[in-house]
């Protein structure tokens, strides 16, 4: 090979060596040992505690009587304030956690004269939920979710003279299917501190008086309309 071939080698060598070089992020590993490539990120998991606090108005498909008795009309749940507390996890835009939230509600209805019927329930509902966040501006990121549960429903204080049950002191519990569905906004007001707003819409089917010896009340179709306020605490990732 003559000089001036061996010398365009050579620069073509140290040329290709001094880019590589200089290439971010870039080292140029021994003779004879094979280049490291890079890793994929893993996924990151990490978990978080939540607490609500809102208000709700409640909805009802009617009320029905004990046979041979007349249903109410003019049925109503009313207003009042809902509040529970939660934990779950995250990965990216995508959420789930389980919520358990309280919500006391007041029945009234009409037979013969306003508001003659009338009745507290109480609700206690578990739900499994997800979430889809749908991007991130400025620290807000809206999101729409799903749930599914249970719901405990106890009625007590019934008070009517026109349709049973009419022994005073009653109560009844029982075990309910409940779904929910919701939208909102959080807002990171620090690197892991996010306020939550946003509505939820809970349904629990129907719920059933005590009974005595005249029958009992069945209210039907009950439901609630929450605008919730809560702040999310999100902690270290998790190990997927």
């Amino acid at each position: 090979m003559s000089w001036s071939r061996l010398c365009v080698v050579l620069s073509l060598f140290v040329s290709s060596t001094a880019f590589a070089a200089d290439m971010p992020g870039t080292v140029m590993p021994p003779p004879g040992v094979a280049p490291l490539l890079p890793r994929a990120p893993a996924a990151s998991w990490a978990w978080y505690l939540r607490g609500d606090l809102g208000g709700y108005w409640g909805t009802m498909s009617g009320a029905q009587s004990a046979p041979g008795f007349a249903s109410p009309t003019g049925n109503d749940l009313g207003s009042g304030f809902v509040g529970g507390v939660g934990a779950g996890v995250k990965n990216g835009w995508i959420r789930t956690d389980v919520t358990v939230d309280y919500t006391a509600m007041k029945y009234s209805g009409t037979i013969a004269t306003p508001g003659d019927v009338s009745a507290k329930v109480d609700a206690v509902t578990a739900l499994f939920n997800g979430y889809l966040d749908l991007g991130s501006w400025y620290g807000v990121s809206p999101y729409l979710g799903a749930g599914a549960g249970v719901a405990n429903l106890r009625t007590y204080d019934y008070s009517s003279t026109a349709a049973p049950p009419f022994s005073s002191g009653l109560s009844h519990s029982e075990w309910k299917f409940a779904y929910a569905v919701m939208a909102g906004v959080g807002y990171s007001i620090a690197p892991n501190i996010t306020l939550d707003a946003g509505y939820r819409y809970v349904n629990f089917g129907d719920v059933t008086t005590a009974s005595d010896a005249f029958g009992s009340m069945t209210l039907k179709n009950l439901a609630a309309h929450e605008v919730r306020v809560g702040v999310r605490w999100s902690f270290d990732d998790l190990t997927p």
